[in-house]
């Protein structure tokens, strides 16, 4: 284990202790990887890494995967079980040697739920818990090398919309876009995760599926997309016509830039995560489209493409140094068009900088 990720487990015991919670247990490759180098997944095999405050880091996994772990993670405290056994019995066992048999158990978000089950009937008098809180503490703020990854997967998108620019004329499909978007990304180094293209009355479906949609002239079309480097998220939109834009387009995406900058501006340290949706969502419902404006706007980024914290209504979580998130407002007319714009954003000491490129001033018209 690398110091850094020995210096991870100390800040991860030491969130446990000020949460009251007597163990930690991991299963996703994302969360092992942070904590202590190993990427590799179980699959449907059990596989976990447990983390107490009192306790070195331990591991249950399947033989198969002992090797790799030794080498990754250097962690003495290894439990194998082989194909065809019951790894609960063997958790049973860990949990006891740990004192757990009545803990406060903290989990991954994203455990597989064959997996808690079992660990619940082992432990039939332990309170389970989510870990959110846990890895919050742990990863939220990010630090300068984490910050390097994720400006430079930025970077990477923002070059990659001027290749999805470059494809746009009649005739092409969204699905012609898309790829050469993600041919452009991945050109870079920056291995594609998502890409959301949609023309027309399909822009106005936030989480639309590309499809095969032809473009036509005066389709408004959102373009959602981004990618992973050293496993770090790049996330962003971008909106722009095809040929000639109608004056409520133009309109929708001033309201839209506006509040963009508007959600910037109140992000900085010491103010709640909800204050940043608050003013994103001030700008659009005065304008009056305040029903339009369906979603959060905003959420965390990092080895997740969205994790805490979320720009939300209700989360009172305060800002600070080096958590970093997206801004990402939208207006979605049912059936016709939609317009969305979306930066990265990272939390400095006094204030917040955007790690993609500025979204133009206003909406693009490609010529046809």
């Amino acid at each position: 284990m690398t110091e850094k990720h020995k210096e991870r487990v100390k800040k991860l015991q030491q969130a446990l202790r000020d949460l009251g919670y007597d163990a930690f247990f991991a299963s996703t490759p994302i969360t092992t990887e942070y904590l202590v180098g190993h990427r590799e997944g179980g699959g449907e095999r059990m596989m976990l890494l447990g983390i107490a405050p009192d306790h070195e880091p331990a591991m249950l996994i399947p033989a198969l995967a002992l090797v790799q772990a030794k080498a990754t993670t250097g962690i003495e405290d290894i439990t194998t079980w082989m194909d065809g056994e019951d790894p609960g019995v063997k958790f049973a066992a860990w949990a006891e040697r740990w004192g757990l048999r009545t803990g406060v158990i903290a989990v991954d978000d994203e455990m597989t739920s064959f997996f808690l089950l079992r660990m619940q009937q082992a432990l039939p008098a332990a309170l389970f818990k989510p870990g959110t809180p846990v890895m919050e503490a742990c990863r939220g703020r990010k630090d300068a090398e984490e910050i390097a990854y994720l400006q430079y997967a930025a970077n990477a998108v923002d070059e990659a919309y001027k290749a999805g620019i470059a494809a746009i004329r009649v005739g092409a499909t969204e699905m012609d876009v898309a790829l050469a978007i993600s041919d452009a990304t991945n050109a870079q180094g920056v291995i594609t995760s998502f890409g959301i293209v949609g023309a027309g009355a399909h822009g106005a479906m936030p989480h639309y599926y590309t499809g095969h949609k032809p473009l036509e002239p005066g389709d408004v079309i959102v373009m959602d997309f981004g990618g992973t480097y050293h496993g770090y998220f790049a996330d962003i939109t971008r909106t722009a016509c095809l040929g000639e834009a109608s004056a409520e387009a133009k309109k929708v995406y001033r309201i839209v830039r506006d509040a963009h900058y508007a959600a910037r501006e109140v992000a900085r340290p010491g103010v709640a995560a909800q204050e940043v949706d608050r003013a994103a969502r001030r700008v659009i419902a005065d304008a009056g489209y305040g029903e339009y404006f369906v979603h959060r706007v905003g959420h965390g980024i990092g080895l997740q493409c969205h994790e805490p914290p979320y720009m939300v209504e209700g989360n009172e979580t305060l800002l600070a140094e080096g958590h970093t998130f997206t801004v990402e407002p939208g207006i979605y007319l049912p059936d016709r068009f939609g317009v969305r714009l979306e930066n990265v954003v990272a939390i400095t000491s006094d204030g917040c900088r955007s790690l993609n490129a500025e979204p133009a001033p206003e909406l693009l018209e490609i010529p046809v």
